[in-house]
């Protein structure tokens, strides 16, 4: 065996559940060499090897995050930031639209994201005439954290074409008050009128947004991404963005390119341009095929088989018929492509696996691995439907910490606590493969592994205790799972002679110590045996 090049010694290295923990490991290349204790590893050092001492830190597999956002996450860490850390009230939400609005030339667009209408001070979305005020002569479009409601000021609606006599499309809402005025809330597909006119970001900025955030993700460890839509935000130009990303090596993260199908997607268009199902390679490879089937619990727009509660009354929305959810599902099927469907509520989730089994029953494929994404409010019986066609979960465990509480005040305790059911899946036998959702929630994966250790909200509630796993089992989530659902799971997401070198290192041990999930900041991140983040 050829001397390392780069040795992690005199720590605890999870390599993962059967491969259980070592003091050290080698990397030979973009290739695991060796586990073992420091002595043995340490006795491999050739001249031009770099060794690392650990120090008692944890190293593990580098975190998969299975299912966020990539270029639009990028893209919103340069956009007006109205979380509720960054606007915590109402006026603080105007004042900083204002703001913005001030530092632009009149016409110009301000793009906003993040509020969450259950943290308001007000307790309700934003409205209209309120952003009219705050900024009258720029078209205003706010998007609520879920990303799937948005609320927008006249000047946008004018220029979008939304009027009182707007009638919602198949899956969207045009909200009006008692007297039939615009609120400003558009959710779902009514939003793409304003889509269509929104100034489209230049080859530039998508590049350096793909750079910028996986950036981020180093920092946090992550080594590698599925893109859940691409071409949401900017059409095929998002293709071409990530083609340059990685041409020009500004491609920080390895990246899962999963295509926006369905109606305003550009699977239609890529397909017949020529991009088939595992184009790429290790870096950038297109694999899935996105289908949104609902919107967000948290918005009221998830698609559920029992109302929610409150007015006004809804069960949420479908945004296909079944008979458009069959077609796309079985052209994709046929096409090659792994599917990968948002349905976050349980009538969604039962019109995916239809539409799903159906596809595999006229042309079978046991291994294809379709994915649910999302999949939160699932029932046991679709939880045993999933098992029997090999269909997998891909939750994002910190929605439960940043919107469970939200969940119980629109679905009530019986519904929303066993939502995301992390422990039942893997008992079932499936893989749920953890992630963020980002920009939907913040790409920080210690939010995701304390929610799935404790399922506490962000004010303490426990959502079904017997829903809890194990920090190995938590750590399992983000790296082995991740893996599987993107059927790589003989390459990474475990360390063992032959896999590929990613691995995270953190501060704190949380496999010991799970209380200690929180402070454990990422120390050193390597991605295909070469370091590309080290903390100071």
């Amino acid at each position: 065996m050829p001397a390392p090049t780069l040795l992690l010694v005199n720590g605890r290295v999870f390599a993962g559940r059967e491969e259980g923990v070592h003091e050290a490991i080698a990397i030979a290349g973009n290739r695991v060499a060796a586990l073992g204790t420091t002595r043995e590893i340490a006795a491999l050092a050739g001249p031009g090897t770099r060794t690392i001492d650990l120090g008692g830190r944890l190293a593990a597999p580098g975190l998969i995050d299975a299912h966020m956002h990539l270029l639009p996450l990028g893209m919103t860490m340069v956009e007006l930031d109205l979380t509720p850390a960054a606007a915590p009230t109402l006026d603080v939400l105007l004042a900083r639209i204002a703001e913005r609005a001030t530092a632009l030339p009149k016409g110009a667009w301000v793009i906003a994201r993040g509020y969450d209408q259950a943290q308001l001070d007000v307790g309700r979305h934003p409205h209209r005439e309120e952003l009219d005020r705050a900024a009258p002569d720029h078209a205003v479009f706010v998007v609520r954290a879920c990303g799937h409601v948005s609320i927008c000021n006249s000047l946008t609606l004018r220029l979008a074409g939304i009027d009182e006599t707007s009638v919602a499309p198949q899956g969207g809402l045009i909200e009006k008050d008692a007297q039939g005025r615009l609120t400003g809330l558009l959710a779902e597909t009514a939003r793409d009128p304003v889509r269509a006119v929104m100034p489209p970001p230049t080859h530039a900025e998508l590049v350096d947004a793909i750079e910028r955030a996986g950036r981020a993700c180093l920092a946090y460890g992550i080594v590698g991404v599925m893109d859940a839509a691409v071409g949401m935000r900017a059409g095929m130009a998002e293709l071409d963005a990530y083609r340059a990303a990685r041409a020009e090596e500004r491609l920080p993260v390895r990246v899962s390119q999963c295509l926006l199908g369905g109606p305003g997607g550009i699977a239609e268009a890529a397909f017949e341009a020529g991009l088939r199902p595992g184009d790429g390679d290790a870096w950038l490879k297109a694999k899935q095929m996105k289908i949104f089937t609902d919107g967000s619990a948290g918005g009221r727009t998830a698609a559920m088989s029992a109302p929610y509660l409150g007015e006004p009354a809804t069960s949420g929305l479908l945004s296909l018929t079944d008979e458009e959810m069959r077609a796309h599902t079985r052209r994709y099927h046929d096409q090659g492509w792994q599917l990968a469907v948002h349905a976050i509520g349980d009538a969604a989730i039962e019109q995916t696996l239809d539409a799903m089994e159906a596809a595999l029953a006229a042309a079978p494929d046991p291994d294809r691995r379709h994915r649910i994404e999302h999949c939160g409010f699932v029932r046991p019986d679709q939880t045993a439907r999933m098992v029997r066609l090999g269909i997998e979960p891909v939750p994002q465990p910190v929605f439960l910490h940043d919107f469970g509480d939200l969940y119980v005040q629109v679905l009530g305790e019986e519904r929303a606590l066993p939502s995301y059911p992390t422990r039942t899946w893997i008992e079932a036998g499936l893989h749920p493969a953890a992630s963020s959702d980002a920009p939907v929630c913040s790409v920080d994966p210690r939010l995701s592994l304390e929610a799935m250790i404790t399922r506490r909200t962000r004010t303490g509630r426990v959502m079904d205790v017997a829903e809890r796993v194990s920090p190995e089992t938590a750590l399992a989530a983000f790296t082995e799972f991740g893996a599987y659902v993107e059927k790589e799971e003989a390459s990474r997401g475990r360390l063992a002679p032959g896999m590929l070198a990613d691995l995270a290192v953190f501060t704190e041990d949380f496999l010991a110590t799970p209380d200690a999930v929180r402070d454990a900041r990422c120390a050193l991140t390597v991605v295909d045996g070469v370091v590309r983040h080290e903390a100071p």
